[in-house]
């Protein structure tokens, strides 16, 4: 049986950033953020060459190792078979181990180059194949969703399949995150997550995860009660102290902020004026950023964009 027949020009992904859990939403929640990843494939007559610039480019592999290759490798198969050789450059600037989804970011970014680089591959890899993958790939869909998806993105599992509803973030809410200089690995942080939590922690947190989608949809007035969490931020605070005062700090001025991902980065959820006052708050340990939020997901976009 033949095997697929790809391109011959390079195609360009463009991924986002993105924020997991929102504080209540763990393993379910993710925000799309306008922090991006660009990487072009291309198909070549053998052999494999990576290059990078960027975040991550003293210290990822050139190889096989590199997570977007086994991305891509992964959706090759999953496409029919592997081309004879590829080309790939990265251009990073999604900080790795902050908790911004710099893994989902390689993910993502491997599997819809693929399915692109490759002739029918839209129809032998949908969208919803592509998320399938992409969770298998990074253990959660939470992440991954809303690379692939953009906005706001509630993901879950059933029957084994990784499943996602997107839904539009009001439009005057505002990002800022405050990232720090130091990494704090996923595998760390989710070691720090007792096995069992209160019931009356876990019934807060419903309630305030049931609040978020309607506070960070329609009433972005509610997002500091419905930004609370009780099963995981207090439990990893030891691994990021910094980060914890700083979520401390912002909420008792009434800041909706919360840990992004496993963090260490901050997440604060503000308006245009807000956004303004919040880099004040920044001080020596991290660096602010205000952010877009992403509208579209993972693109494929033109070379010469």
């Amino acid at each position: 049986m033949a095997g697929p027949a790809f391109r011959a020009a390079a195609v360009r992904v463009r991924v986002p950033a993105t924020s997991a859990n929102l504080g209540p939403g763990f393993d379910a929640f993710g925000l799309a953020l306008g922090l991006y990843d660009d990487v072009v494939v291309r198909v070549a007559d053998s052999g494999l060459s990576v290059d990078i610039a960027g975040e991550g480019a003293e210290t990822l592999p050139r190889d096989e190792r590199h997570l977007l290759v086994r991305s891509l490798r992964a959706a090759f198969d999953r496409l029919g078979g592997q081309p004879r050789g590829l080309e790939v450059v990265c251009a990073n600037r999604i900080p790795h181990g902050r908790g911004l989804g710099s893994s989902s970011a390689a993910i993502c970014a491997g599997i819809v180059a693929a399915r692109a680089v490759t002739i029918g591959g839209a129809s032998a890899l949908d969208d919803d194949a592509l998320l399938a993958l992409a969770s298998e790939l990074e253990g959660h869909p939470d992440n991954v969703a809303a690379c692939l998806r953009g906005n706001f993105t509630v993901a879950w599992t059933e029957d084994g399949t990784a499943r996602t509803i997107t839904l539009d973030p009001a439009d005057r809410v505002v990002p800022v995150v405050f990232v720090p200089s130091t990494e704090v690995l996923t595998e760390t942080a989710r070691g720090l997550l007792p096995k069992t939590v209160p019931l009356a922690d876990a019934a807060v947190n419903a309630g305030r995860a049931a609040l978020l989608v309607e506070a960070l949809t329609r009433r972005p007035e509610l997002l500091l009660t419905a930004t609370e969490d009780r099963l995981h931020q207090d439990y990893r605070a030891s691994a990021m102290p910094d980060s914890a005062a700083l979520v401390a700090t912002l909420r008792a001025e009434g800041v909706p902020a919360v840990i992004s991902g496993a963090g260490p980065t901050v997440l604060a959820l503000t308006d245009e004026a807000g956004a303004e006052k919040l880099v004040n708050f920044a001080g020596p340990q991290f660096a602010a950023h205000r952010l877009e939020l992403d509208r579209t997901g993972a693109t494929v976009l033109p070379l010469d964009m």
